[in-house]
């Protein structure tokens, strides 16, 4: 399923944030999202998901302009994994992941054996089966973002938008999670994640975008997109760029504060 936006402009209270964004992404592509704090890029991903529809512009899932589309409509093509959090309420992981499955019911409707069944698959693809009794709310971080993930797979939209899914985890998570970000890519989801360390840009994703101050600063290619100038113009550092067995890395430039 393709994504496209085009010439997408958003203001705030007379602050334009978003300004002549254009991209896309195809079926099967990750598309790693990056740029300083401030850069717009939670306000973009508000616009995909149909928060904000007062922009101008167009965005449109596989040719359809999402503001012509109802909430369950956008719901059965986009699925939203938040940053990990701490829940009111405690609910098992079961629970958790059939929340996925609830567009398609209507209100007050229990899930039935067909939700049950693909929250169980979602779980069990994730490698989270194994917890599905257990309260969310105890989980490791790790344990928790699969879970999210495997609840958006449970939903059954193609499309995937991700809003800085592994800022709250320790390194090991972090990789794990982003492994598996790459494997739903490689099973056919669309997957659009926002980031702010561009070294997981360059290894995970097939694409980057690159926001700065509300315009595109670069998209394309990863390996081919983030530069050296790339980074010093998004985040003010200069660095290197090492070439390894196991691909490029990033290198800050040693004594080297802000430029």
């Amino acid at each position: 399923m393709k994504l496209e936006v085009r010439n997408l402009s958003f203001s705030f209270r007379c602050r334009e944030v978003l300004r002549d964004v254009s991209f896309s992404a195809e079926r099967g592509e990750f598309l790693s999202v990056v740029g300083p704090n401030g850069a717009g890029k939670s306000t973009l991903f508000r616009c995909i998901l149909g928060i904000y529809s007062d922009y101008t512009g167009r965005i449109a899932v596989d040719g359809d302009e999402i503001r012509s589309l109802s909430r369950r409509q956008l719901a059965d093509r986009i699925a939203y994994i938040p940053q990990i959090h701490r829940p009111t309420f405690g609910y098992s992981v079961l629970d958790t992941v059939l929340m996925g499955t609830t567009h398609h019911l209507s209100p007050f409707t229990q899930p039935k054996a067909r939700q049950i069944t693909q929250a169980e698959q979602a779980m069990e693809w994730l490698g989270v089966a194994h917890l599905a009794n257990r309260n969310f709310a105890h989980l490791s971080g790790g344990e928790q973002q699969l879970v999210l993930v495997a609840r958006a797979i449970a939903q059954q939209a193609d499309i995937l938008v991700m809003d800085e899914p592994t800022s709250a985890l320790d390194y090991g998570n972090q990789l794990r999670v982003l492994q598996r970000v790459r494997q739903l890519a490689d099973k056919g989801y669309t997957v659009l994640l926002s980031t702010h360390n561009p070294q997981h840009a360059l290894t995970f994703s097939h694409r980057v975008l690159a926001l700065s101050d509300g315009r595109v600063a670069a998209w394309g290619k990863a390996d081919q997109a983030l530069t050296e100038e790339l980074i010093q113009l998004l985040y003010q550092v200069k660095v290197d760029f090492l070439e390894t067995e196991e691909g490029r890395i990033i290198v800050p430039r040693k004594g080297v504060g802000l430029s």
